[in-house]
């Protein structure tokens, strides 16, 4: 099997070769960036697997970097990188289609888990439901697409993706935040804090046009979870 190539997308030499060093010690092959163009350009004209993205690059907000990039290659998996304290960063970026974030200071092996899982629910993809029904439309798995009865359609990125379609294969049953982290983000969720199931779910809503004040769709359980609408489904 080819390796799987990531783009490492950072202004800082020193992070950026650490990050670099320590994927393809792990067998990645690595490409890399140091400003906000080259990032745009290599990421949406080069084959890669995955980006690293720093939020913070000397010509122009990884921000923008990121939306530019859902809109030419909505399925490709991007990890973004803030320092402690952007919290308001890291939520643009995850209401942007982030799969996920690392803070900085991090630790090569914590960045290297969250680059496996990620890849892993890449190349992962479920197979055993082809679409998800819904108030309004339907959702196609395999093209991560919603369609609407009125003729619109809508890219949802992997891990959005991932998730109705778990939600949709378990209709009318209460599914914990801990069994989402679990088998939609592949992740160990004793005594983790988090909000990324909260943030992923409040994009699905806003993307399904699902009223966040009385939804129809995905139905907050409290005290447990989620639940998607017995009204919708699977085939």
């Amino acid at each position: 099997m080819a390796a799987r190539r990531v783009l490492v997308v950072e202004d800082d030499p020193a992070i950026r070769r650490g990050i670099v060093d320590a994927l393809r010690f792990e067998g990645y092959e690595v490409l890399e960036a140091g400003v906000k163009e080259e990032g745009q350009r290599v990421a949406e004209r080069t084959p890669v697997d995955l980006v690293l993205l720093d939020l913070v690059l000397p010509d122009g907000d990884g921000l923008d970097l990121l939306a530019a990039v859902r809109k030419s290659r909505p399925t490709l998996p991007v990890i973004i990188l803030t320092a402690r304290g952007q919290e308001e960063d890291r939520v643009k970026g995850l209401k942007l289609g982030a799969d996920d974030y690392v803070v900085k200071p991090f630790s090569v092996r914590e960045l290297l888990a969250r680059v496996g899982a990620v890849l892993r629910r890449s190349a992962e993809r479920p197979v055993g439901a082809s679409r998800v029904e819904f108030p309004g439309g339907h959702f196609v798995v395999e093209r991560r697409e919603l369609s609407f009865d009125d003729g619109t359609r809508m890219d949802l990125s992997e891990r959005e993706a991932d998730a109705l379609r778990y939600l949709g294969e378990n209709p009318g049953r209460a599914i914990s935040r801990e069994e989402l982290l679990d088998r939609v983000w592949h992740l160990p969720a004793r005594g983790l804090q988090t909000r990324t199931v909260d943030m992923t779910m409040a994009r699905l809503r806003e993307k399904l046009r699902d009223d966040s004040a009385e939804p129809r769709v995905i139905l907050t359980v409290r005290g447990k979870g989620y639940m998607f609408s017995q009204s919708g489904g699977t085939r």
